[in-house]
């Protein structure tokens, strides 16, 4: 809405602007360098308004496809993000049957209590299956099944929910997966909204067919969707329900790991030592979570650096049309010259009142993706890519003022001899 009122706002003002004055009296906007600089763009306003218009939509898409981009700063971040308030994510091949958090967990591991100070850890079950991230080229037919401690996800308030289904009535997303009335049939599952959307192809409402370890059929109703995490991959049921319907899984083989900020590294090296004979595997969760927006931010680079080039393309051609308007003045130009105006004040001129076109253009495309994105700027949300995009920007400015430089001095230097005896 702000890109099109903008736009048709500078249509009205350039059709102002391009009507002679009233009793043809001279106003102070059609003196001076910058009155004959307005002049000269308003000489065709159709022609000026589509040349703001094309650059203002290109860069409204620059920029505002950069919002779409996932990045992750280093750290734990908060108990609502991707990472879940969690420093490490952590995988054995074997399962663990001990209690992590308990002093008797610890000491039947060879852990110590000093180097597990201020350190938590949530112990997930696992079901294998397919993997259901971006990571899996092939389409996945068997979810891997995590189960979780909801009580435990609840009083922390970890991660974030896109949507939960209505029928579950409740406040926290993971408490639905606790429903006060269960249905034997199914159980409820909560997945990666990404995942279930591009992946699975399921929307929170609908189910999944599977067969429990003793070859019933029961039926996973999805529940709510997850906001990118770095659980993405796998669907979330209640631990309790994980037991139920395979009771051979047990221990826990996956692990979110809550430590205390820049201890990731200690951390992960005493659990290495202690769980290493069941293959300990620990990644800081911003890692682990950038890989899954790498694959997003590939395509999203991709798509930058062509609309960059296109843009580019279109401000050396934007040159192209300055020619031409300027052929098309030919006779104006000669009379200026003749009148003592010089070949350098003209192509300054030229430079001028084009230069505004490419000023006005940018910016309104700017300022207009920057309200589009105006969520994204909010604390906690994505960082913009201010770098790459400013950079972008800067670069199509100055090749747009260069190659109108170039058709101003082309143009001016022509022999204008032969424009002024057809005046």
């Amino acid at each position: 809405l702000w890109l099109f009122t903008g736009i048709f706002g500078l249509r009205a003002v350039l059709r102002k602007w391009s009507r002679p004055p009233r009793g043809g009296t001279t106003t102070h906007r059609r003196t001076g360098f910058m009155g004959l600089a307005l002049r000269g763009m308003t000489r065709r306003p159709s022609r000026s308004l589509g040349a703001i218009s094309l650059l203002a939509c290109a860069a409204f898409l620059l920029c505002a496809v950069g919002a779409f981009k996932l990045e992750e700063s280093p750290g734990p971040g908060r108990p609502g993000s991707g990472t879940g308030g969690f420093g490490l994510w952590a995988r054995t091949a074997l399962p663990v049957l001990k209690d992590l958090n308990t002093p008797a967990g610890q000491d039947f591991y060879g852990l110590s209590a000093a180097d597990l100070q201020g350190v938590s850890v949530v112990a997930l079950r696992v079901h294998d299956g397919d993997d259901a991230s971006c990571l899996n080229l092939a389409r996945a037919q068997r979810p891997r099944l995590l189960g979780v401690p909801v009580t435990d996800l609840t009083r922390r308030g970890s991660f974030s929910f896109t949507e939960v289904a209505p029928s579950s009535a409740v406040t926290n997303g993971w408490l639905a997966l606790t429903p006060p009335k269960p249905d034997p049939d199914e159980t409820p599952a909560i997945g990666d909204a990404a995942s279930l959307q591009w992946i699975l192809h399921k929307q929170v409402g609908e189910t999944l067919d599977c067969v429990d370890e003793r070859g019933h059929p029961f039926k996973l109703r999805l529940v709510g969707a997850l906001e990118g995490s770095v659980l993405q991959g796998n669907l979330l049921v209640a631990e309790s329900e994980l037991i139920r319907r395979f009771p051979g899984e047990t221990g826990h083989r996956e692990f979110l790991i809550q430590t205390p900020q820049g201890r990731e590294g200690a951390v992960s090296a005493a659990l290495s030592r202690g769980l290493q004979d069941v293959g300990f595997e620990a990644t800081p969760t911003w890692e682990r979570l950038g890989q899954f927006n790498a694959v997003q931010n590939t395509y999203l680079d991709t798509f930058q650096v062509l609309g960059g080039l296109g843009l580019l393309l279109g401000c050396a051609g934007f040159g192209v049309i300055v020619l031409r308007n300027l052929q098309e003045r030919q006779g104006e130009l000669a009379l200026m010259l003749a009148l003592g105006f010089e070949r350098g004040y003209l192509v300054r001129l030229a430079v001028a009142e084009n230069s505004v076109l490419l000023v006005l253009g940018l910016g309104l495309g700017i300022l207009s993706s920057v309200v589009a994105v105006a969520p994204s700027l909010r604390p906690g949300g994505s960082p913009l890519p201010w770098t790459s995009l400013m950079g972008t920007m800067i670069v199509v400015a100055v090749t747009g003022m260069l190659s109108t430089a170039w058709a101003a001095r082309k143009a001016v230097h022509q022999q204008l001899l032969a424009s002024l005896r057809d005046l």
